[in-house]
């Protein structure tokens, strides 16, 4: 068995094609045909479902495609390790990020970049299920993600915050002159919201559905930027983590009130595959996380931003 034919068959379960795979590998199609068929032969198993095109992998095939990531995973992993002790860290730290936790990233990041600066840096912006499977296919080193009640299948999880929200909404508006606002009636205001199929939508709408109420989601999105340029621009308010007035700020006309009653937070964590010895880069991003507060300095945000308020500048 070669490392060349596991390439092969790990460029084929991306590809899904078999000329697309070949060309991924800067191999002619029959030999990669070949070096598949000749894996199937040593192993003495099918690997590839095969018609007219290519149809999938055989249950075998899918067992034999998992130990192809794991073994390939551990070759770079050994290839870094060794690397290290010649030239120092090197490679390529690939991340992946729910989006509403990317404004937060560059606090782990930019320090890691400055204590490895022959690194460099993947970073993805993935829904918490795509986090988990490109971590168990070995395409990703690392994932930022929601920490739930229960635990994650093959993974470690290591806590870096909680993610605390706040409404933000006009300075003249309903609430003008409030402290804090309940989430029942926050619910009642017109709200621009994540879609229903993101985790951080489906947070609020688990806490809103706590205080007995359901928000009027005007404007739905799967952009964060998309949600807060729709907020500046319009009359509308939007529940926000708190995380996001570190690079978003305060637009001008509006203030950022805490929600309470109740008063919600979620986990948000680190998550790498769980195996021993852990892969260099991600031992490397762990050794940041443990040396920084998180928590401390995006709480330091809510007192700055917290009830102040500009008017618009367009008036």
């Amino acid at each position: 068995m070669l490392l060349r034919q596991l390439e092969y068959l790990t460029a084929l379960a991306r590809e899904r094609h078999f000329a697309r795979a070949a060309e991924a590998c800067h191999v002619s199609q029959p030999a990669l045909s070949a070096a598949i068929r000749k894996l199937e032969a040593e192993l003495d198993v099918p690997i590839v479902r095969r018609g007219n095109r290519f149809e999938g992998f055989t249950p075998e095939g899918e067992r034999v495609l998992r130990w192809a990531y794991r073994i390939l995973s551990e070759r770079d992993g050994l290839t870094d390790d060794v690397g290290t002790i010649r030239q120092g860290l090197t490679g390529r730290l690939r991340i992946g990020a729910i989006p509403t936790t990317l404004t937060t990233l560059p606090l782990l990041t930019v320090p890691f970049c400055a204590e490895h600066p022959q690194v460099g840096l993947s970073v993805l912006s993935l829904s918490s299920a795509n986090i988990q499977r490109r971590l168990a296919e070995f395409e990703i080193d690392a994932g930022i993600t929601y920490l739930g009640a229960g635990a994650l299948p093959h993974l470690r999880a290591h806590h870096l915050y909680h993610e605390r929200y706040v409404l933000l909404t006009t300075v003249a508006g309903r609430f003008a002159g409030h402290t804090s606002v309940t989430w029942a009636d926050a619910a009642h205001i017109p709200l621009c919201l994540l879609t229903p199929d993101m985790q951080n939508r489906r947070t609020l709408d688990r806490i809103f559905d706590e205080a007995g109420a359901e928000p009027t989601a005007v404007l739905e999105t799967n952009s964060v930027s998309a949600l807060y340029a729709h907020v500046r621009d319009g009359q509308w308010s939007s529940v926000v983590p708190h995380a996001w007035l570190r690079v978003f700020g305060v637009p001008a006309g509006m203030r950022v009130i805490p929600l309470v009653q109740p008063t919600a937070a979620q986990s948000v964590g680190l998550v790498v595959l769980d195996r021993d010895p852990e892969p260099v880069l991600a031992r490397a991003l762990l050794a940041v996380v443990r040396h920084r507060n998180l928590q401390t300095e995006l709480d330091r945000l809510l007192p700055h931003h917290v009830g102040r308020g500009t008017l618009d500048e367009r008036e």
